[in-house]
């Protein structure tokens, strides 16, 4: 199971990067979209039971910590915008 909760790479590659920019302020955005609709989606076949997505969770929030972390070092500011 663990292996289907690898995160998809880098959450804030150059692509992602650019669709972040260049999106409206209205417009939401999560580079760590996949991990969140893999743990959606394993909550969904198993009921609802947590316990069975536990790597799942950690696979998004490692994808959560990373993008936050570059956007930190890059002078992105807060993640919804510095101004």
């Amino acid at each position: 199971m663990s292996s289907q909760a690898e995160p998809d790479g880098d959450p804030w590659n150059k692509e992602k990067k650019q669709k972040f920019e260049n999106k409206s302020k209205s417009e939401f955005f999560d580079p760590c979209q996949e991990a969140a609709a893999r743990s959606i989606r394993c909550l969904n076949r198993n009921g609802g039971d947590r316990q069975m997505c536990t790597d799942y969770f950690e696979a998004y929030r490692a994808c959560k910590k990373e993008w936050v972390t570059k956007r930190k070092k890059e002078g992105g500011g807060l993640i919804w915008g510095s101004s």
